[in-house]
């Protein structure tokens, strides 16, 4: 069964990005006590859901785009740029629609809600996430994008996993 994953950096007290959308807080760690978990995460991912904001990060942070073919959902009411070799979709609207098509490509593979944080609220409302893998950073930013800005309480989360990588760690959460 195709799940819908969250995966994603937080600070320790709960935000993805500084009010500015900025990561300098997340770079400064750099990827060696990450790569090969984020390795094995990403083998089975077969499609992505991401906001603006996030896609548009992307671009400006250049290079290629790290995503290969892999399937892309944009939710955005604009059309933007596509980088070459990338299989981008921009979609406006409730989730579902795009939840269905998404999970479709992904096959048997996952699809990773890349962010922000209001797009993983936005499956979470609509019953579609089932699960939140948020690794937290040893830093606090004290404001900034919260890490899942919901309208109402959340079901009760389920901790299924916790994994230390270097001075932080991943917790896995099962919704429901």
């Amino acid at each position: 069964m195709t799940r819908f994953q969250y995966y994603v950096a937080s600070t320790i007290d709960g935000f993805i990005a500084d009010e500015h959308d900025g990561l300098e807080w997340l770079l400064q760690f750099g990827m060696a006590d990450y790569s090969e978990h984020y390795e094995r995460f990403f083998a089975s991912v077969g499609a992505l859901v991401l906001g603006a904001t996030t896609y548009e990060w992307l671009l400006r942070e250049g290079g290629e785009w790290p995503y290969g073919d892999l399937p892309t959902w944009v939710l955005t009411h604009r059309t933007l740029e596509v980088p070459d070799g990338a299989d981008i979709r921009f979609a406006s609207g409730e989730v579902g629609a795009v939840a269905e098509a998404a999970a479709s490509a992904a096959g048997e593979r996952n699809v990773w809600i890349i962010g922000g944080g209001p797009v993983a609220a936005q499956f979470l409302a609509a019953e579609r996430l089932h699960e939140l893998l948020v690794t937290y950073m040893p830093v606090a930013l004290g404001r900034g994008r919260p890490l899942l800005p919901v309208a109402e309480v959340t079901p009760v989360l389920t901790l299924t996993g916790v994994t230390r990588l270097g001075d932080a760690v991943e917790h896995v959460y099962r919704i429901g």
